[in-house]
Order: C-alpha cells, then structure tokens, then sequence
C-alpha cells in the first residue's frame, strides 16, 4: 500500500509540476551549449592555410566566435593583417562551411552538466530550443552528432528567417517556430550578441561565464549568470517566478 501512495503523490507531483504554465527556453550553441571552439578555429585556419597565413591561436582566436562563420571570418583576416575583395571573401567562406561540415564534430562536447539540464527543464514542462548565428544545418549537424537534437522543438541557424542575432527577431521567430510564447521565455548564452538579442526581445537572459566573449559576460549584465548547469534550473524559475 505504501508503494502505491508514493506512486501515486509522486504522478500527482509530476503533473502539478508540469502544468505551471511552462515556458520555451532558449540556447545559443557555441559556447553556450558546446564548447566548439577547437574544430571552429581549426576550420578558420584551414581556410586562412589557402593564403599562405600562419594559424591562430585558440585562445584568442576563441573570442572570435559568436556572430556566425561570414564575421568570424573576417575578423581572422584582419587579425591576420589582410583584406580581401567581397568576391573573395565570399569564395574563402564558401570553403569554410565545406571544411566545417566535415569536421563540425572532431573536439566538440557538450559543457558538463548540459544533458541533465536539459532534461529536467523538460521534465518540467519547458519547451527548449537553439537560436545561433551557426546556419541551420550546422546546428542540425552538430547537435545530432552531440545526440541532444531531441531535446529540441526548433532548432534555428542564422539562415533560418530573414532576420539573424542580434535582431530580436531572429528569437522571437526561434520561439514561434517551437509553439511558445515570447511573453514566456528565457534566453540563455554566452555573448554580448545574445544579450543584445534577449534584451531587443524584452525576454530574460541568462549568461554563462565559460563561453566566448572579448567582453566579460559579467559587464554584459546578464538577468542571472551561471558558472555551471547545475546552476541552470533554479536561474530559470527565479526568472519566471511572478513578481512579488
């Protein structure tokens, strides 16, 4: 009889949770999710091999990453002390997404604690999904690769509307397309472009401090800032908690 109580208090528990008007809770990728920077950089050099340029360092190279591969690209060209024609440029990017897509999961992981983050914001009733200036079919790709695709309701690239982070539109399109509400979300990244992006939204932001930003996240002032995944959970339900 006791078992049954405590099935029964348990699924009685379970459903209350779920039914507390659940939210869509939104990820960048690179750096939020999965720490990419290896096999972006190493696609960035590849790419900056074909001019005959010495490779970058990883770790100043990292803080390059966050507004999509076109930016990223050239910021390695002028670091590099090099310009070049927009044909050109748009030639060496052309080759940069054929690199990536070969090798978009040779180093990449997933930050600790992401999966069991992931799956208790669901357990909660959230909807999740992914806004990154990464195109959709990276972010497919790579998700896939990393076997966290299925947490997601949509996952949206930079090519994925006509708008891209940090146009709010770019979020609140993300949110439509996973059947949320944008009066009802979270963002959650690692740079200033997904700050500005959150904010343009008039959506709460989390940041987290182990991802790629010149710009410390702390001076971004995020809504609430995590230095873990464990943290996640208890920062998303203090920012939807009602106001008192």
């Amino acid at each position: 009889m006791i078992d049954v109580v405590s099935f029964i208090l348990q699924t009685v528990g379970m459903t209350h949770a779920k039914s507390l008007n659940p939210a869509t809770i939104v990820f960048d990728l690179d750096g939020t999710l999965a720490d990419t920077a290896g096999d972006i950089i190493a696609t960035l050099n590849a790419v900056l091999g074909k001019l005959d340029l010495a490779p970058l360092p990883l770790d100043s190279a990292r803080e390059m990453i966050g507004a999509g591969a076109r930016v990223l690209l050239q910021r390695g060209l002028k670091a590099s002390g090099v310009s070049v024609t927009p044909e050109r440029l748009e030639d060496l990017f052309q080759d940069f997404l054929a690199h990536y897509e070969i090798h978009l999961a040779d180093e990449s992981t997933l930050f600790p604690g992401v999966e069991q983050a992931l799956s208790a914001l669901k357990g909660e009733g959230h909807r999740l999904a992914v806004c990154t200036n990464k195109i959709e079919a990276h972010s497919i790709l790579l998700l896939e690769a990393l076997k966290i695709d299925g947490h997601f309701s949509a996952i949206c690239g930079r090519d994925s509307f006509e708008y891209f982070k940090p146009d709010a539109r770019h979020l609140t399109l993300t949110i439509e397309k996973s059947g949320g509400s944008s009066t009802r979300a979270v963002m959650v990244g690692d740079s200033k472009t997904d700050i500005d992006t959150a904010r343009n939204a008039s959506i709460p932001v989390v940041g987290v401090s182990f991802g790629y930003t010149d710009i410390p996240i702390v001076d971004l002032k995020p809504d609430r800032l995590i230095h873990h995944y464990d943290d996640l959970q208890a920062a998303v339900a203090s920012l939807l908690a009602p106001a008192t």
